[in-house]
């Protein structure tokens, strides 16, 4: 890195600066310079890009003090490495309050006491900034070969990280979409583990700057990109920020190696993604697969390896051009959600069709432990506020908790259930444990019992409003949530409690006078529900098709 760069403190060692002397400045030698460049005018803002080592002849010297240190301060805030300034004449002296401006700010002054040929000094300055560069571009590709090599090598994104160490001696870390922490040296451990945390709470891999902070500590930092998304970050501590996008260019090479690496094995990925797709969507159709062939897609089996069905709806999009195209997509969709379990603590399997996916989501935990919801709270939080747009809008169910396999297809169709009653309005839960009585009644609607069931209990009340336009039905449903309470009933309803005392001996003509006794009502309560299940299926079989 030295070699490379050139500062304030190597041009003082060249020969042609031998005869000058540092008037000021001394904690800025470590600044770059990238080009020098002799400024004869006041007005320069336009001519500094920042980096430059400033040649003069002394024309801030006719300045007024207030100017002179105006000219100093702006030099500094463009980004000038130094002042190069010639004072042969004994007349010409820098004022001390100048010096100790340049002080504060750290920004060098470089003084020759006698006439200076500037053709020379840039000459030379220009050859070694020139060599430097030619330097960087061998560098560089000495490096990008060097990545490349390493990144067909077992371990490869460690080994880079290794390389990234010995060259810039700092941290170098690497984190991805997935939990598989990356970092070298072994001492940067903790420093990983924060990195990991900020990103998780501000902003993650997408909107993260070129420099973070943690711990009072500065990383340089540089996307690794996929197709279409950012796969992960590549760290590098730095006491400074890195003055020279050279250094910027380094990182890339190494970030553009660690994608070659994920791309491979996302690649690799791929191929036993289609084969799991195809043991997963046998197994929730019910049919029969070979059990060497699951073995190999599902984890082992264990007695504290459980699992979960997790079905996700996506709304309807216009159809793909090319079946290449959705089966692209379906990858993608696929290794996202993968990752998203993955990071949640979950061994998913997963197939995934145009509008839907299904996920066995594979767990380790105590048999008492194991029909918890709240493991699942935190995966849904971060699916709702996923950022990827194929997912929005989409809504998901989840079956109950089960360990043997063959159970799959019953799973599955449990998390439809959850979707379905989504959908109809009649839930808001995402697990089939949150159904309460709508699951019996699922049961009964599968069997062609629910219509039989609600025309038993409700279908004289039904036909009586039918035929007169009456809402003895909706009386019946208030009075059954007032638990009997007339005046609370009345008032719902917005009637007075007369009318609502006709309304009741009518109920009682049309289902007995003990209707409200417990055994009757719990079954009238249920009939309702039910009646509100076959209301919103029908409801959705009239809507139009889009």
């Amino acid at each position: 890195m030295k070699n490379i760069e050139l500062t304030v403190r190597d041009v003082l060692e060249r020969d042609s600066f031998q005869k000058a002397k540092l008037a000021a400045g001394v904690s800025g030698l470590s600044r770059k310079i990238r080009w020098s460049h002799i400024l004869e005018v006041r007005e320069f803002e336009s001519l500094i890009n920042g980096g430059e080592l400033i040649l003069t002849t002394g024309i801030s010297m006719a300045l007024g003090l207030e100017e002179q240190l105006a000219y100093i301060r702006k030099l500094d805030e463009l980004g000038a490495s130094a002042l190069c300034i010639e004072l042969a004449d004994s007349s010409k002296t820098m004022p001390p309050e100048v010096l100790e401006l340049a002080d504060s700010l750290g920004f060098p002054i470089i003084v020759f006491e006698e006439v200076i040929r500037f053709v020379d000094i840039t000459q030379d300055l220009h050859t070694a900034l020139i060599n430097r560069h030619h330097k960087m571009i061998s560098e560089m590709d000495r490096l990008s070969g060097r990545f490349i090599e390493l990144s067909l090598m077992s371990n490869g994104i460690l080994k880079i990280l290794q390389e990234l160490h010995e060259y810039f001696r700092r941290e170098a870390i690497f984190i991805s979409d997935r939990p598989a922490p990356y970092f070298y040296p072994s001492e940067a451990k903790e420093s990983e583990a924060l990195l990991r945390a900020r990103l998780d709470t501000e902003g993650g891999l997408e909107d993260t700057g070129r420099y973070v902070a943690i711990a009072d500590r500065r990383f340089a930092s540089v996307p690794v990109r996929g197709p279409g998304q950012v796969w992960g970050r590549l760290f590098l501590c730095m006491d400074d920020p890195l003055q020279d996008d050279f250094y910027f260019l380094i990182l890339d090479r190494a970030g553009l190696a660690i994608s070659q690496v994920l791309l491979r094995n996302r690649t690799i990925e791929e191929r036993k993604q289609n084969i799991e797709d195809k043991v997963v969507r046998n197994l929730i159709a019910g049919q029969r697969m070979d059990p060497e062939t699951v073995r190999a897609v599902l984890p082992a089996r264990g007695k504290n390896m459980y699992y979960r069905v997790f079905s996700i709806l996506m709304p309807e999009i216009p159809p793909f051009p090319s079946q290449d195209l959705l089966e692209e997509e379906l990858v993608q969709r696929a290794l996202l959600i993968r990752s998203l379990f993955q990071r949640h603590g979950f061994f998913p399997a997963i197939t995934s069709a145009e509008n839907e996916m299904a996920v066995i989501a594979f767990f380790i935990s105590e048999e008492q432990q194991s029909r918890r919801n709240d493991r699942f709270l935190p995966l849904i939080h971060e699916f709702r506020n996923m950022s990827a747009p194929q997912f929005e809008g989409s809504c998901f169910g989840i079956g109950k908790t089960y360990q043997s396999i063959s159970d799959v297809r019953r799973a599955y169709r449990e998390s439809k259930d959850v979707i379905r009653l989504q959908e109809e309005g009649i839930t808001n839960s995402e697990f089939y444990e949150g159904l309460g009585i709508h699951r019996l009644l699922l049961l009964l609607k599968r069997s062609g019992e629910l219509e039989t069931y609600v025309d038993d209990y409700l279908g004289a009340l039904l036909e009586h409003d039918a035929r007169h336009d009456s809402r003895l039905f909706e009386t019946l449903v208030v009075y059954l949530e007032c638990g009997g309470v007339k005046k609370e009933a009345a008032e719902r309803l917005f009637i007075v409690r007369q009318t609502l005392y006709h309304r009741i001996g009518k109920l009682e003509g049309l289902l007995g006078t003990d209707f409200m006794e417990p055994g009757n009502r719990l079954a009238l309560e249920v009939a309702v529900q039910a009646y509100r299940m076959l209301e919103q299926t029908e409801a959705g079989e009239r809507l139009p098709v889009h």
